[in-house]
């Protein structure tokens, strides 16, 4: 394996988690894993785009954010030792995956909102921050592809891990098109076993919620009424919003 791959997750993944799991819940027995334990990447090309995240989403979804990295790297530390990739790699995908979501981007453009998300990610590393080229690219797939779910083919480790974190979860009844969908701990609770109890309530305590279920829940309503074409409306056109509203898992932290 290059360093390349290893360094900026290019490792293929199956894209369905149950092919990962092994039809298990969970490879171990989650444990707390507070905020204070796990290390946020202090580089310049991490700060650069904290810094720019902080700036440019709004309170809610930068928080979200935050806890998708922190989500993420419980799972990776606890679950999932062997993935390669670097922390930083995973903070700059953690900080850019909703970056088409914010009011200005999100009217910018007919294209749906994680593509378009990913060229501006693409310009900002490599353009902008000077990244990598292959670190660049490697955050843009992981944002065009963070909702690119199911149950064939493969993604990257950066990929998949994002996935875990935001739209990662456990089999849910939806549209009678849809076999399963995988649902996600921060925006629909589930797969709730990879991740402790103890870990989400230090993590929202620190970022905080603040309603992000409805917040996000009328994102994916606004862009389906801007762009009734948008590939969000491939998780369901009322059952991915209706979910995310249901959040059981994140309810008493909203």
């Amino acid at each position: 394996m290059s360093d390349i791959v290893k360094s900026y997750g290019w490792e293929a993944k199956p894209r369905n988690p149950s092919v990962i799991l092994g039809e298990k819940k969970f490879v171990k027995d989650a444990e707390p894993q507070p905020v204070a334990s796990i290390e946020l990447p202090d580089t310049p090309l991490a700060r650069s785009t904290l810094e720019y995240a902080k700036r440019e989403l709004k309170k809610e979804t930068f928080n979200h954010s935050m806890r998708v990295y922190y989500y993420g790297k419980a799972i990776h530390v606890q679950q999932f030792p062997e993935w390669n990739f670097t922390d930083e790699t995973y903070l700059l995908a953690c900080l850019l995956h909703d970056i088409g979501t914010t009011d200005k981007n999100i009217s910018a453009t007919h294209m749906s909102f994680e593509f378009y998300g990913g060229i501006l990610t693409l310009n900002l590393l490599f353009k902008d921050f000077h990244a990598p080229i292959e670190q660049a690219e490697s955050v843009a797939e992981a944002v065009i592809r963070h909702q690119d779910i199911g149950e064939t083919g493969k993604i990257t480790t950066i990929g998949q891990l994002l996935q875990l974190a935001t739209i990662f979860g456990k089999a849910v009844q939806t549209r009678q098109r849809f076999r399963w969908l995988t649902a996600s701990t921060d925006n629909m609770g589930g797969h709730k076993e990879l991740v402790h109890v103890d870990t989400i309530a230090d993590v929202t305590k620190c970022y905080p919620r603040n309603n992000w279920s409805s917040c996000f829940a009328a994102t994916i309503r606004k862009e389906n009424g801007l762009k009734p074409w948008a590939h969000t409306t491939a998780l369901g056109e009322d059952d991915f919003p209706n979910g995310v509203l249901n959040n059981e898992l994140m309810e008493p932290y909203d």
